[in-house]
């Protein structure tokens, strides 16, 4: 069986002929997943097309709907150019699917669409680097045999759900590698999380150190990537709560319980993000008013300094014109006394300015 994407990646946008970039068929019992390039998936689909075709719209016990079933896991680089074609042509996906990759809107939902589910997730860059832009959008589709997932750049939770199938770790049914993505990307996320407040730690241990250097870009940064994370997450539970009350027939119970699960993992982490907001404002509020200190200060001394200042400006001022009848002019100590008379008014100029300090 050949793997898929493994030696034409750098040639097809991380992905195969058709936009594939990995596909796996698993079976109900949890044994190792079978990977399948996108002929083999073609050939899949129809087969299962033609089964479905064959039972026409014989009603099975609701029972054995709720049991899982073998199924097929696709995923596509949406930056390959036939990767929605293949999807259109053989996937047989419903259109809301589609309907959602080409709306543009990006914030997180769940959706249920007759039989199928559609989900719209935002995870993390492969490459996170802590910037508030490093987050891209995996778009999902699911039925109780065919989960498709669609992304334009890599992603961390995908990337890691595949090498977990890969090592053999295969859910038992198609929520099931829905509930195993959403706790994936609660596990990045929470790594984020503890990123950000390794970073906040740094920050403040150097701000109380007296050490102001480019902290309020940083805090700024980590604040802007926190606030794009949960508004673009912060759905997600609400929108699977309302899904678990209404589930799909084929959906089993002890399935819905761990997506019931899984929302409350988001749940805590959401809170942890608006935590770690609060505490990066107090931060920044704390820096802004150090900063207005210092600026306070450098005003302070270039005030004294215009001060003290004054009385030389003045006294030069008038001794500098060129007309006649200038004091002293004749006189030899004329020098020490204009001296002594600018040491007179510095000194009431200082004992002004510095008055002020004094009473406070």
């Amino acid at each position: 069986m050949n793997t898929p994407a493994a030696g034409t990646a750098g040639q097809n946008y991380g992905g195969d002929a058709a936009g594939l970039i990995c596909g796996y068929r698993m079976d109900a019992t949890g044994g190792p997943a079978q990977a399948i390039d996108s002929v083999e998936a073609a050939q899949w689909l129809q087969l299962l097309a033609d089964a479905q075709a064959l039972e026409g719209h014989t009603t099975a016990d609701p029972a054995e709907e709720a049991e899982p079933q073998p199924f097929v896991w696709l995923h596509f680089n949406l930056s390959h150019t036939q990767a929605v074609r293949w999807m259109e042509r053989h996937a047989g996906l419903p259109d809301a699917f589609f309907e959602a990759l080409k709306d543009g809107s990006h914030s997180t939902r769940i959706e249920r669409d007759d039989d199928t589910l559609i989900a719209v997730l935002n995870d993390a860059h492969f490459d996170f680097a802590f910037e508030p832009f490093d987050i891209a959008t995996l778009w999902i589709s699911v039925a109780p045999q065919l989960v498709v997932t669609a992304r334009a750049h890599p992603l961390r939770s995908v990337d890691a759900l595949r090498t977990a199938v890969r090592d053999g770790q295969s859910p038992r049914s198609s929520v099931a590698l829905l509930e195993q993505l959403m706790r994936t990307q609660a596990g990045g996320l929470v790594d984020i999380v503890r990123g950000v407040t390794q970073r906040i730690d740094r920050i403040e241990d150097e701000l109380l150190a007296g050490r102001l250097d480019h902290k309020r870009a940083r805090l700024g940064v980590l604040r802007r990537l926190l606030v794009r994370l949960q508004r673009l997450l912060a759905p997600e539970p609400a929108a699977l709560f309302r899904l678990l009350q209404n589930p799909p027939a084929w959906m089993g119970a002890e399935d819905a319980q761990e997506l019931r699960d899984s929302t409350e993992e988001f749940s805590v982490v959401l809170r942890d993000m608006q935590g770690l907001q609060e505490r990066i404002k107090l931060l920044q509020e704390e820096v802004a008013a150090n900063v207005q200190e210092a600026n306070s200060r450098s005003l302070f001394v270039l005030t004294v300094v215009t001060v003290l200042a004054l009385p030389i400006n003045i006294m030069t001022g008038l001794l500098g014109m060129n007309v006649g009848g200038v004091p002293l002019a004749d006189s030899p100590h004329g020098f020490w006394i204009i001296v002594g008379i600018l040491v007179v008014f510095t000194a009431v100029a200082a004992w002004i300015a510095l008055r002020g300090t004094r009473d406070r």
